[in-house]
C-alpha cells in the first residue's frame, strides 16, 4: 500500500473527525493535492457512528485499552542529522470508563450473529448486570463505509437530497405512508430475511424485545458517539447547502421539544400555533409568553431592557420578566436550553433568539437529524474531498512529524510503513497527540450514555417521534442533561425501540452523572413485568462512557508545534455544530488565505477531465479510491425556499 502513495501532497490531514473532514473538503476543492489518513478502521473519529456489533466491538477496543497504531519499521532511520521528530501517540486515551449494562431477556443462542454481517462474531465481556453480551468484529472499510460508497453509482435515479425536499420524503414516514426507506443504503442494511411482519409472535414483539433480537437486528442500528442536531439556520446547514454535500445526506425534522417537571415529561410549545394551540398554558401566560418571545428576537434594538440585568444569571433575569414559573422554565430549560446558573441574561438572550431565528424553516421546531446518525456528516464530506481527487486511507497510522532545526517548520510525516510523505501543511486531531505535547493541557470531559428502549418517553398517537428532553440539574455545579430520542424512522434503531442519547457536561463519572437521570425517565426490563404495563419506557441496553472535551483548548497550551501543522478538536458538549464548522474555517483561511471557503461546485459544462491530473487512490483495503468522474458533476445547490 506504501507504494501506491505519492510522496508529496500540499496538506496531510490526520483524522476524519467533522472539522477534519469539512478542511480536506476545503482543500481539495480548492485544488489542493490533499492525503486523509486515519489510524482507526472506520470514518469519523469521535464523530462516528456505528452499528450495534460495531459498537461492541468499539468498547471492546476501551475496556482492553488497546493500542491503536500498530508498531512498524523503525521510523528514526528516516529522521536525518538537521531533523527531529515529534512523536504521535499510541494510543487514544479520549474515552474513559466504559460501562455496559444489558437488561434485555437473555436468551441469547450460539450461532446469533447480525444479518447481513461478513464476519464471524466475537466474545465480549462487559462490564454489565447481565452475565454475557455478544457482538461482531469491528466491520471492514469496505463494510462500514458502504452505506456511502453504494451511492456513487445508482441504478435508478437517486431521491433529491436536497434537505427540505428531502424532509418532504422523509415526512411521510412519520404518518406510516412509507415504513420501508428503498434507497441504496438501506438495501445494505435491509439484508435479514426475518422482518417484524413474518417473525413468529411478532405481535409481542413490542413487548417483548431480546437480546438476541437486538443482536439479529444490529445492522439497522447507527448509533453516535456524540449527540447533536442540526440547526435549520446554523453554519452546518449553510456549508452543507452551500457546498452541495446535502446531496450525499438526507434529513429528519425534530418534531417534538420536550420538558421534564414535577416528575413528569410533557410536549412544550415553541411555535406561535403550538403556543396558542396549548392546553398547558393560560390565555394570559399565552400572551406573556408572546410578547416575551417577540422582544427576544430584536433584544440588541432595546438594550435600555436589559443592560441593567446584564451581571444576573439569565435563570435570575427571566424572574424580573413578569413570566410565570411555568414559563420560566419552558424559556430557560426548553427554548434557550442553557443552564440557568451559568449563562449570563446576553447568552440567555442569544440562545433564546438562535432558537426562534430556526423556527419554522423545515418545520415546527429548529432542528434537523441526518438519516442514519450524525456520524453520516463527516462520510459526506470525504465524499466530496475524494470527488476533487482526495486520497483517503484507514487503518494508517503516523508515526511522527519530521521537522526541520532550523526553520521550525515540519517536513513531512513517517507512516506505519516507514514511508516519508511531505506536505505544506499538517493538520491533525488532538487525539493524535503524544501525552508528552499534551503534558500542560487541561481537559474537560463530556459524559454520554446511549440506551436502547421499548418505547418513547413521551407516548403519542405515532411511535414515530424524534424528541429533544432537557432534564435541569437537582444540585448547584452540575450541569442540565440534554436527552435525545429517535425512532426507528431516522434509520438508527430497529422497530420497535427507541434509541436515546444523554449528554452533559462531566462532574464524575459518566454513570454517575446521568443513571439518576435514566432511573427518572425508564425503568430496567424484567421478566416479571413483561405482561404488564408499566408506567415508563423500559430499558434493554445501557452504554456509558465519557468522552475528552478539547474545544476550549489553545493551540499554544500543546508544547513546540511547527506553526504550519493545525490542531483541531475533537466534539464538544453543545447541541449545534456551529463549533466545528468555525474552526475548520479558521484553519482553512490559515492555510489557503486567498481561497474560498468551499464554494458550490462548478457547472457540468464547466468541468474539465484530465485523466492525467487526476489522483488515483489505491485499490488496497484502507484507501478509498476516486470518486468515478462522472460524480464530479455535482451541479448547482438549488435555492430553498423558506
Amino acid at each position: 500500500m506504501a507504494d501506491n502513495l505519492p510522496s508529496e501532497f500540499d496538506v496531510i490531514v490526520i483524522g476524519t473527525g467533522l472539522p477534519e473532514s469539512i478542511i480536506a473538503a476545503a482543500c481539495s476543492r480548492s485544488g489542493q493535492r490533499v492525503l486523509h489518513v486515519d489510524s482507526r478502521s472506520y470514518y469519523g473519529g469521535n464523530w462516528a457512528s456505528f452499528s450495534f456489533s460495531g459498537l461492541l466491538s468499539w468498547i471492546k477496543e476501551y475496556q482492553e485499552d488497546s493500542d491503536i497504531v500498530n508498531d512498524g519499521p523503525a521510523w528514526h532511520e528516516q529522521v536525518l542529522e538537521d531533523e527531529e521528530a515529534i512523536a504521535l501517540g499510541k494510543r487514544d486515551r479520549t474515552i474513559q470508563h466504559v460501562e455496559v449494562f444489558c437488561y434485555a431477556s437473555q436468551d441469547l443462542h450460539e450461532g446469533v450473529e447480525e444479518a447481513g454481517a461478513l464476519q464471524k462474531n466475537h466474545a465480549l465481556v462487559a462490564s454489565a448486570t447481565s452475565t454475557e453480551a455478544a457482538g461482531l468484529a469491528c466491520p471492514s472499510l469496505e463494510d462500514e463505509s458502504s452505506r456511502t460508497a453504494s451511492c456513487e453509482g445508482p441504478t435508478e435515479p437517486a431521491p433529491s437530497h436536497d434537505p427540505e425536499n428531502a424532509l418532504e420524503v422523509n415526512d411521510a414516514e412519520v404518518t406510516g405512508e412509507k415504513e420501508n426507506h428503498c434507497d441504496d443504503k438501506t438495501c445494505v442494511l435491509s439484508t435479514s430475511e426475518e422482518t417484524s411482519d413474518n417473525v413468529p409472535g411478532a405481535e409481542d414483539r413490542k413487548n417483548r424485545i431480546t437480546y438476541s433480537q437486538i443482536v439479529k437486528e444490529g445492522r439497522r442500528f447507527n448509533i453516535d458517539l456524540v449527540s447533536k442536531l442540526l440547526y435549520s439556520r446554523g453554519l452546518l446547514i449553510d456549508l452543507l447547502i452551500k457546498s452541495n454535500v446535502s446531496r450525499y445526506a438526507e434529513f429528519k425534522n425534530i418534531t417534538r421539544i420536550l420538558a421534564f417537571r414535577e416528575g413528569r415529561v410533557e410536549q412544550v410549545p415553541c411555535s406561535r400555533a403550538d403556543v396558542f394551540n396549548s392546553k398547558q398554558l393560560t390565555m394570559v401566560e399565552k400572551r406573556m409568553l408572546m410578547k416575551f418571545l417577540t422582544f427576544c428576537m430584536e433584544f440588541e434594538e432595546h438594550p435600555d431592557e436589559y443592560k441593567a440585568y446584564e451581571e444576573m444569571t439569565f435563570s435570575e433575569y427571566l424572574k424580573t420578566q413578569n413570566l410565570t414559573p411555568n414559563l420560566q422554565y419552558f424559556v430557560l430549560h426548553s427554548i434557550a436550553m442553557t443552564s440557568g446558573t451559568a449563562s449570563s441574561t446576553v447568552e440567555g438572550l442569544r440562545a433564546t433568539r438562535n432558537f426562534l431565528h430556526c423556527l419554522g424553516r423545515y418545520g415546527n421546531t429548529p432542528f434537523l437529524f441526518p438519516l442514519y446518525g450524525h456520524g453520516e456528516l463527516p462520510q459526506c464530506f470525504c465524499r466530496m474531498c475524494a470527488v476533487f481527487g482526495g486520497i483517503y486511507c484507514l487503518r494508517h497510522s503516523v508515526h511522527c512529524f519530521v521537522v526541520d532545526k532550523e526553520s521550525r517548520k515540519c517536513k513531512a510525516i513517517i507512516d506505519q510503513f516507514g514511508q516519508r510523505i511531505m506536505a505544506k501543511h499538517f493538520l491533525v486531531e488532538d487525539s493524535y497527540f503524544s501525552e508528552n505535547t499534551c503534558s500542560h493541557v487541561q481537559y474537560r470531559q463530556i459524559s454520554r450514555a446511549v440506551l436502547i428502549t421499548d418505547r418513547s418517553v413521551l407516548q403519542a398517537d405515532s411511535d414515530q417521534q424524534i424528541s429533544v428532553l432537557t432534564v435541569p440539574p437537582e444540585e448547584a455545579g452540575t450541569s442540565a442533561v440534554r436527552v435525545v430520542e429517535l425512532c426507528s424512522s431516522t434509520m438508527t434503531c430497529m422497530k420497535g425501540t427507541h434509541l436515546v442519547h444523554l449528554t452533559c457536561m462531566s462532574s464524575k463519572t459518566a454513570r454517575e452523572d446521568l443513571e439518576p437521570v435514566v432511573q427518572k425517565l425508564f425503568t430496567p426490563y424484567t421478566e416479571m413485568d413483561i405482561e404488564n404495563e408499566v408506567e415508563k419506557p423500559r430499558l434493554l441496553w445501557a452504554l456509558y462512557f465519557n468522552m475528552r472535551d478539547s474545544s476550549d483548548v489553545s493551540r499554544n497550551a500543546y508544547s513546540d508545534l511547527p506553526s504550519n501543522v493545525h490542531v483541531c478538536s475533537g466534539p464538544d458538549c453543545g447541541l449545534g455544530n456551529d463549533n466545528a464548522v468555525q474552526q475548520a474555517q479558521a484553519l482553512f483561511q490559515q492555510m489557503c488565505s486567498n481561497e474560498e471557503f468551499c464554494p458550490p461546485p462548478p457547472n457540468p459544462e464547466d468541468i474539465i477531465l484530465d485523466g492525467d491530473s487526476l489522483q488515483s487512490g489505491a485499490s488496497e483495503p484502507g484507501v478509498v479510491p476516486e470518486a468515478p468522474k462522472e460524480s464530479a458533476d455535482l451541479g448547482k445547490p438549488e435555492e430553498l425556499s423558506e
